[in-house]
């Protein structure tokens, strides 16, 4: 069965708004999973340079996006280097701009707060804002226009700002189940063979799939 190229720069051959990211992010800093896709009718392939902010290879810190996402336009993932020094009485970047007399920042002192990380199969809804250090689990919905500050558990739903689980999408029995099935991971024909699994509720096909692409039993 045909499967799309996951470094394909214009998957929808009737819109040139949305881009497979793996055909267009070339940062040593930035890794994406297939099929992940980023929607922006100005030009998706701007994706880095509009959406990734204050991302300073000398602070190193990775925004890591797992397969499948689907982000809509202007969304911001805000990376460690937006953090000012909080641990005294001024939060100016005073190093950024030659003053240089004082002792070196530390990563205390910039709250550096790790990776950026996105699961697989999550959806990032138009003018998203990610915070810098935030987990996002797999199969988790982000609200338009919400505001990220916390990790976010698989299979839930968050709005606002600051965003707040709003509601999961299922129980915790069918949560650990999808995670352990993990659809993601097969290839891309067993994908495609197995579509009406993965996009159907009937839990109990979606695992027999799995069992029949990797001999499970």
């Amino acid at each position: 069965m045909p499967v799309p190229d996951p470094y394909d720069r214009q998957p929808i051959k009737v819109w040139k708004g949305t881009t497979f990211l793996k055909a267009v992010v070339n940062h040593p800093l930035i890794e994406v999973g297939d099929y992940s896709y980023y929607d922006d009718s100005r030009g998706p392939e701007h994706f880095v340079g509009r959406c990734v902010r204050y991302h300073f290879d000398f602070i190193g810190d990775r925004l890591i996006i797992g397969k499948f996402v689907a982000i809509a336009t202007g969304v911001q993932f805000i990376m460690n280097g937006a953090n000012h020094p909080m641990t005294g009485f001024s939060t100016y970047p005073f190093d950024m701009f030659g003053f240089t007399d004082g002792p070196p920042l530390t990563d205390a002192d910039l709250t550096i707060r790790g990776d950026t990380v996105i699961g697989n199969d999550v959806w990032i809804g138009r003018e998203a804002v990610i915070l810098p250090g935030v987990r996002v689990g797999d199969g988790a919905i982000i609200g338009t226009h919400a505001v990220v500050s916390r990790d976010v558990p698989p299979y839930s739903v968050v709005v606002g700002n600051p965003a707040q689980v709003a509601r999961r999408r299922f129980d915790d029995a069918t949560i650990a189940a999808l995670l352990d099935i993990a659809w993601w991971d097969w290839p891309a024909d067993a994908i495609a063979a197995n579509l009406d699994a993965i996009r159907g509720a009937d839990l109990e096909r979606l695992r027999a799939a799995r069992d029949s692409i990797t001999g499970r039993t």
